[in-house]
């Protein structure tokens, strides 16, 4: 009998463990529907996998990325500030080099001073022109790229094998602690039903 007392908390130990460990990989398996009697039973994610997918889809184009914060960042000045330098750089270059090839003639009358001032002018019209150019541009990418689509076809047709690898690789710590939470569970449990046996005895 006392025998019988120690092994309980064992038992409920390992009843606490394999439940979490079953628990775990029904979140991935079976992949495909199976049927054992009268219960069709199938992975979480392979189940879920499309609503899963349109409200990823949902949640990215509504909240995570946005139109209007990409426009906003790619015409902030002090981005544009930042390429000023290149710019300036490939328009010194047309000026000098380019424009003796393609027309050598206006090539002649353009002096340093000339060169200089055409830089400026340039540089100031593109400042202006650059937030219309990328607020055109942005309005025809968002009409063109619907964001939830993308993501509801691509999370869609995710392999759920590499899923779980994924989430196994991320998550693989927190799945053996859930684990051996199962398992201490049961066993203070199994302890507890002891305590209850030899009191009540």
């Amino acid at each position: 009998m006392n025998w019988l007392l120690f092994a309980i908390p064992l038992i409920s130990g390992f009843i606490g463990w394999i439940t979490n460990w079953v628990a775990i990989k029904m979140l991935f398996h079976p992949k495909v529907p199976r049927r054992i009697l009268f219960i069709t039973f199938q992975g979480i994610f392979p189940k879920r996998q499309v609503q899963f997918a349109e409200k990823l889809g949902k949640l990215v184009s509504n909240e995570l990325v946005s139109f209007a914060d990409i426009e906003q960042k790619v015409t902030d000045p002090a981005n544009l500030e930042k390429v000023i330098p290149l710019v300036e750089e490939h328009i010194d270059h047309f000026l000098r080099e380019k424009l003796k090839e393609k027309m050598p003639m206006i090539a002649m009358f353009l002096g340093e001073n000339t060169i200089i001032q055409f830089k400026e002018i340039f540089v100031n019209e593109l400042k202006e022109l650059f937030p219309i150019l990328m607020k055109s541009y942005m309005g025809t990418l968002q009409s063109q790229l619907d964001l939830e689509k993308i993501v509801i076809a691509k999370v869609s047709n995710f392999s759920s094998d590499k899923f779980e690898e994924l989430l196994n690789q991320i998550m693989a710590k927190e799945f053996k602690f859930i684990e051996l939470i199962g398992g201490v569970l049961g066993v203070i449990i199994g302890i507890v039903q002891v305590i209850i046996t030899v009191v009540y005895k």
